[in-house]
């Protein structure tokens, strides 16, 4: 079974600093594909940020040069440093992993946290 535990998330004002960790099953880890998504009130849930197991980034353009996404495979945890936060920014942000091969082939999801930032 897959587990993704994440944590970090919190109240904070415009221009503010979060940083939100996410703990993943160790028997997927290192392969995976790990990800951030975000879901604010009344929209689709949307990517933030993705990286790869050997390192590589990617991240939607509303978030380029605020948020940096990392990954230590030693202790299985992703984190997501979120900078210069906007009111914008505020939604349940969820942890993603993309596990390309069995027995727990497919996407996982932790159960999300919540980032407020207020004006």
């Amino acid at each position: 079974q897959v587990q993704l535990v994440e944590s970090g998330g919190g109240l904070v004002q415009t221009g503010g600093s979060l940083r939100l960790s996410c703990v993943a099953s160790g028997t997927i880890f290192s392969s995976a594909t790990m990800g951030w998504y975000r879901q604010a009130p009344g929209k689709q849930r949307e990517l933030v940020a993705t990286i790869t197991g050997g390192g590589s980034s990617n991240y939607a353009d509303s978030v380029k040069g605020r948020f940096t996404i990392s990954r230590d495979n030693a202790k299985n945890t992703v984190s997501l440093q979120m900078n210069s936060l906007k009111p914008e920014d505020t939604a349940v942000y969820y942890c993603n992993a993309e596990v390309k091969s069995k027995p727990f082939l497919g996407a996982h999801w932790g159960q999300g946290t919540q980032v407020t930032v207020s004006s």
